[in-house]
């Protein structure tokens, strides 16, 4: 994974655990054969597209209520 797409990512959400388990449930979909909500002219890593994808704005979280 790219350090300057992490910390980027870091800027939309905040907490490192939370942004791994997005990460890691959006390259699961992908590995699955979703496709990728951004366009790239470089082959990223399906990891590197997770970021990309948070970073850009097109997927997101919640939180859930205890």
């Amino acid at each position: 994974m790219r350090d300057d797409y992490i910390k980027d990512a870091l800027k939309t959400i905040p907490d490192p655990n939370i942004l791994i388990n997005v990460v890691s449930r959006r390259v699961k979909q992908l590995k699955r054969g979703n496709r990728p909500l951004v366009e790239s002219l470089e082959k990223l890593s399906p990891e590197d597209t997770a970021l990309r994808e948070i970073i850009e704005g097109k997927i997101s979280h919640e939180l859930g209520a205890n």
